[in-house]
């Protein structure tokens, strides 16, 4: 039967974990993967997360399936963290929320739902953005392209962006994230937000937010800005939500999608479509991460802890960009990473070729993801003129962007 299978290509940022994984040296650098390290290179788990799970493991009863829409209060929870407790969409009725795997099962089933809605709607998503978005839509069957983003000079292509979006067709889906851009850690600014809701409104197009990375920017309620935003100012939104990140739940899948449609009858609808994708997809989620998610909210002291220990991972990412921008000026003498201190989160491009990635994993033992893309949070807050020394010296004297199809920016 499975004679005419052939091997599929490895996924290049497994790869970079296994050659990470196979390198002896001592003064090797994983900073390919999008995990928070702390300043040990450890990834924490969080002491409001420890007391969570013996508070859960201590009156638990029971393992029984929590349903297709997953934990109730889990998705309460992650609907008010996302758009406050007092957002008009929900007081109309116009929100629901269902818990997902990850945030990549959030994404998949709002492809699922877009490709059951539309028979196959035009997606189009940032370049560059995400690598696994392309798949995670388009193994729902839709097609996704790309509008303009990101140029290489580590800015934003707004003005080009908007051109772009202006003369897509009315119901076409854009793929947006709402903070910490991945990977170029390059997000829009409140104004240009609010350009974006007045474009997406008038042309009737469709935002698919993207929000993984919640609290990590400028905190937790400005880095829900334009979720807010979208949700009180269009008619329908759909928003796929992790808590990989700032809960450090990673391995624990623990994902949500919220549906805002036009009425409180439409969006009962919605959840009624979205129930049975997942039932068919995966039955039902996993209960443990999303009730530590719930413990820890409905705890006061378990809610601040866990607040003040995102703060402090928010403001070391801060301060690791800040350091790095500056051994890189020095190394280089050059303002030309400059931008690294005022992008936001775990990620920024920092524009390094193919050739150039491989030096540093030989040469330097530092290992970043193929496209040039460094994890900020995997720095260690030392030895930061090193690193900047490895990058000068494979960077050369021009950095480019290069795309996931091999063409330069």
């Amino acid at each position: 039967m499975f004679n005419s299978l052939a091997a599929q290509p490895p996924d290049a940022l497994l790869g970079v974990m296994a050659a990470y994984a196979a390198d002896k040296s001592p003064q090797k650098l994983d900073l390919g993967v999008g995990v928070y390290r702390d300043s040990n290179g450890v990834t924490p788990v969080m002491a409001a997360v420890s007391k969570a799970e013996s508070e859960l493991l201590a009156r638990q009863t029971t393992k029984a399936y929590v349903g297709a829409g997953g934990n109730r209060a889990f998705a309460a929870v992650i609907e008010e963290m996302t758009l406050g407790a007092g957002h008009p969409a929900r007081s109309a009725g116009r929100v629901v929320t269902l818990q997902t795997p990850g945030g990549c099962g959030a994404l998949r089933l709002a492809a699922e739902l877009l490709m059951r809605a539309t028979g196959g709607v035009r997606v189009l998503a940032s370049d560059p953005t995400w690598p696994n978005h392309g798949p995670l839509i388009s193994g729902a069957g839709l097609t996704i392209e790309d509008y303009p983003y990101y140029d290489s000079s580590g800015a934003l292509s707004f003005d080009a962006m908007v051109d772009t979006l202006e003369r897509l067709p009315s119901g076409a889906v854009v793929l947006l994230q709402a903070s910490c851009h991945n990977p170029t850690g390059a997000d829009l600014s409140a104004a240009q937000w609010r350009v974006l809701a007045e474009l997406l409104g008038r042309r009737g197009l469709v935002p698919l937010l993207d929000l993984a990375y919640q609290g990590l920017a400028d905190g937790l309620d400005a880095d829900a800005a334009a979720a807010r935003l979208l949700a009180a100012e269009l008619p329908e939104l759909l928003i796929a939500v992790s808590c990989s990140k700032n809960f450090g739940l990673y391995r624990e899948r623990v994902g949500a999608i919220i549906a805002v449609a036009r009425n409180a009858p439409a969006a009962q609808i919605l959840m009624s479509h979205l129930q049975a994708l997942a039932r068919r997809m995966y039955s039902m989620p996993p209960d443990h991460g999303a009730a530590i998610v719930a413990t820890i909210a409905a705890n006061p002291a378990l809610r601040g802890e866990w607040l003040a220990e995102l703060e402090s991972m928010r403001l070391r990412i801060g301060t690791i960009r800040t350091r790095l921008a500056l051994a890189l000026k020095t190394a280089t003498g050059s303002a030309r990473f400059d931008f690294i201190a005022a992008q936001r989160g775990m990620f920024s491009l920092l524009g390094l070729g193919a050739g150039a990635v491989e030096s540093l994993k030989d040469q330097h033992h530092v290992y970043v993801a193929p496209d040039g893309r460094i994890n900020i949070a995997g720095l260690p807050e030392v030895h930061n003129e090193r690193r900047a020394a490895a990058i000068h010296a494979v960077a050369g004297e021009r950095t480019t962007l290069t795309r996931a199809d091999g063409q330069r920016v």
